[in-house]
Formats: C-alpha cells, sequence, structure tokens
C-alpha cells in the first residue's frame, strides 16, 4: 500500500490523488468525484504517508492504523464514523488503537481515519495482500543472511615478492639479445 502519492489539503474535503507535478503547484484529483484541481505551494498539504496517530508509546503511522482496521473490522465499517456518537467512535478506535492517546486524539481526528480508509477502501487504494507478502520477505530475508558464509580473505603476497616486483617494474629496460634479421 503506497500512501505517498494520496494527500490532505486543508480546507478541502475529502483526500486528493497526486496526478502530476511541476512549475510550484501539483494537480490532483479528488477521490471523491473525480475532479482535478491545482493545488499551490501555499496550500497546506498533507502526505499520508507522513501523517501519525499519537499514542502512548512511540507514534502509529496510518498505515499500520490502516491495517489494524482491516484485522479488526473488516473491509466495510460497520457503522457510519459521521453519524457514530462519541462513545461509540471510542469504542472503535479503542478497538483497533488500544494504546491511543486520549489527550491528543480528538474525536474529529478518530472520523478521519475511519473516513479516510473507507473511502481508500471503496476506491480500491488500500491493498492489503501485497504488505503481507512484504512483510513475509522481510522476515526471510534476516535468516538468510545469516546463513551466507563469508569466503576466506586471500592472503597477501609475502612483502619481499612485491618488492621484487616492484624493483623490476622499475628497472630500465635492457636491450634485447636478439639478432636482427637479415635481408
Amino acid at each position: 500500500m503506497d500512501l505517498s502519492k494520496v494527500v490532505a489539503i486543508s480546507g478541502k474535503p475529502g483526500l486528493f490523488l497526486i496526478t502530476t507535478n511541476g512549475g510550484g503547484k501539483l494537480i490532483v484529483e479528488s477521490l471523491i468525484d473525480g475532479k482535478r484541481i491545482p493545488a499551490f505551494a501555499n496550500d497546506k498539504i498533507s502526505s499520508l504517508e507522513e501523517i501519525s496517530i499519537f499514542t502512548t508509546g512511540e507514534d502509529k503511522p496510518l498505515k499500520e492504523v490502516f491495517m489494524s482496521i482491516h484485522e479488526k473490522i473488516g473491509d466495510k465499517l460497520d457503522f457510519d464514523p459521521k453519524k457514530a456518537s462519541p462513545v461509540e467512535l471510542r469504542e472503535k478506535f479503542l478497538l483497533v488503537l488500544p494504546e491511543y492517546d486520549e489527550d491528543a486524539v480528538y474525536q474529529s481526528d478518530m472520523k478521519k481515519v475511519f473516513q479516510w480508509y473507507q473511502l481508500l477502501n471503496d476506491k480500491g487504494i488500500l491493498d492489503f495482500t501485497v504488505e503481507d507478502k512484504k512483510e513475509e520477505k522481510a522476515e526471510e530475508a534476516p535468516a538468510e543472511k545469516k546463513e551466507v558464509k563469508k569466503s576466506p580473505a586471500k592472503k597477501a603476497a609475502p612483502k619481499a615478492a612485491v618488492k621484487e616486483n616492484v624493483k623490476a617494474a622499475a628497472a630500465p629496460a635492457t636491450k634485447s639479445t636478439k639478432k636482427p634479421k637479415k635481408v
């Protein structure tokens, strides 16, 4: 799942997919209605790849929160985040991320996370099977590295032989002992 091309723009509803960039602006496509609009350098643009949720320990990247939602709730949310009561929203968020920081994560943040998850999942942008394969490869890779044996290093030539080679290379060329051919 690559969330680096999905952005949220402050003051604009929904999420956007970056289509092109250049000239001090981005061209983004709304995931809600498919309209393309420019996003300029002075707009506050946040890539979903860089967003994380405050927890009592280390902050959790949004990607990991989405994976947790997928594992605990599934592809379709069993509630409407817009209409959910604050108590129900907290219960669902606790189910997904039990260690979230209750003082720093607001109800509006919880709604956004669930709405973004549903929107991205409906559009087919979230692909959890690819993540599973990457994790399996990452787990296998360190095991392979441990088993790799290094070949013994080649021993250096004795110093005396090296000095002789250097002297031979530095010595002036001697005349050939061959006799010239007569024609």
